[in-house]
């Protein structure tokens, strides 16, 4: 008689039914990369793609989370106040980021926020940036494509500035002085691949549309008055997105924090399964502590690259106008083609690399970038000074440093005449 026979059977079964239910490595509805590559170590000292620890937590990561996200129900659970205080979100947060915060959105704290982001706009209050623009972010960037993420602290707060991507401005905005510094490290890292926006604007979101989240900690502030909403429940919100980034993008994704407010934000961060990039902010006030060295941008390819392959590499280049000059597309946003050229074949282009370079001299207000309105210059609060960016793309280095008192705008056009080598 096999005594041991109904055992064996069962150890069997009891095995095979365990095979079926163990998880398969990066089974997450979330994923959005594929496998990273075991056999190519990560360079950076920052991570390790090798290292042990990450690799059986990736074995054992699930994400609990419903299969399905029903809007419209999750809606209908609203009182009356809640649905009236949340319609900005329920509007306009794009759904993947919806069903990660909806129980962040219900927190009294931010219930909180949003009395009082009406209170601000009962009492007419200027608020930027504009309503449908707050949350611009999540529309370019959809949880399940971030691959970076840029942390700013407050939205710009003057007007045609902020549209709810940290550091861009939207055309025909010149860019601030830290973007400018932004542009002049991309040159250092990839001195021949980079060019800025055309006409001296400053609009990142190409890069939000390839999976750089752009986010602000601060989403929204008063006209003209820096860190106005600070401390009133935004921080509480964004350290969710943060935390969700860093919990779902379970195969990793690369955190560029600027400043210490923005360190503060990451500091608690797996650094085994993300890339953590430290620098001093852009701002001119500190940039020249180690910001133009830091190597970032291209760090971030090298990373993405080493572990996702070449294909997830982020195109920095921001002149669109110029891939599509290369296509034979003469086009300038916001300029009719009779302006830009008299025909086609007023762009010749060059013998060697097949490209063409415009001479920007259908405006001279475009080139000539000392002449600016009176109204957009607002002296810094404690040197007086005005920054005008003197000269274009291609140099991005000389800032002249005026007296507010010596500006004095034309009596016609209200343009202001810097003598260009007045810092001199």
């Amino acid at each position: 008689m096999n005594i041991s026979s109904p055992l064996k059977r069962k150890a069997i079964t009891s095995l095979s039914t365990n095979e079926v239910k163990k998880p398969k490595i990066n089974s997450s509805i979330t994923s959005f990369f594929t496998k990273p590559k075991s056999d190519v170590p990560c360079k950076l000292s920052s991570s390790s793609i090798n290292d042990t620890s990450f690799s059986e937590k990736k074995t054992t990561v699930v994400a609990i989370e419903p299969k399905n996200f029903d809007k419209v129900a999750w809606v209908n659970t609203l009182t009356g106040e809640q649905k009236r205080l949340l319609k900005l979100e329920i509007d306009t947060l794009h759904e993947s980021w919806m069903k990660e915060l909806k129980d962040d959105m219900l927190k009294p704290s931010f219930l909180d926020l949003k009395r009082f982001l009406q209170k601000e706009k009962d009492d007419g209050k200027t608020i930027f940036p504009p309503e449908k623009d707050i949350y611009s972010w999540s529309r370019y960037t959809p949880l399940s494509e971030v691959k970076a993420v840029i942390l700013g602290q407050d939205p710009y707060h003057n007007f045609s500035q902020a549209h709810g991507l940290s550091f861009s401005v939207k055309p025909p905005t010149s860019p601030p002085p830290s973007l400018r510094n932004i542009f002049l490290a991309l040159k250092k890292d990839y001195p021949t691949s980079f060019r800025p926006p055309p006409l001296n604007t400053g609009d990142l979101t190409p890069w939000a549309r390839q999976g750089v989240l752009m986010l602000n900690t601060c989403l929204t502030v008063r006209a003209h008055e820096a860190n106005s909403h600070a401390n009133h429940g935004w921080e509480m919100f964004t350290q969710s997105v943060i935390d969700i980034v860093a919990k779902k993008r379970t195969s990793g994704v690369v955190f560029l924090a600027w400043g210490t407010p923005a360190r503060k934000r990451v500091d608690r961060l797996n650094k085994q399964r993300h890339l953590i990039l430290l620098s001093v902010h852009p701002s001119p006030l500190s940039a020249q502590r180690g910001w133009f060295e830091c190597g970032h941008f291209r760090k971030t390819n090298e990373w993405l690259a080493s572990r996702y392959g070449g294909d997830s590499e982020i195109d920095w280049n921001l002149d669109t106008n110029f891939k599509e000059m290369n296509d034979k597309k003469i086009e300038v946003t916001g300029i009719s083609n009779k302006d830009v050229f008299s025909a086609a074949s007023d762009a010749a282009p060059d013998e060697e690399t097949s490209h063409v370079d415009i001479v920007e001299k259908i405006d001279e207000s475009l080139k000539d970038t000392s002449k600016v309105e009176a109204s957009d210059l607002v002296p810094h609060e404690e040197t007086g000074h005005i920054d005008i960016d003197e000269k274009k793309d291609e140099s991005l280095k000389d800032t002249s440093k005026v007296e507010a008192s010596d500006l004095v705008p034309h009596e016609e056009t209200g343009h202001i005449d810097i003598d260009e080598k007045k810092d001199e």
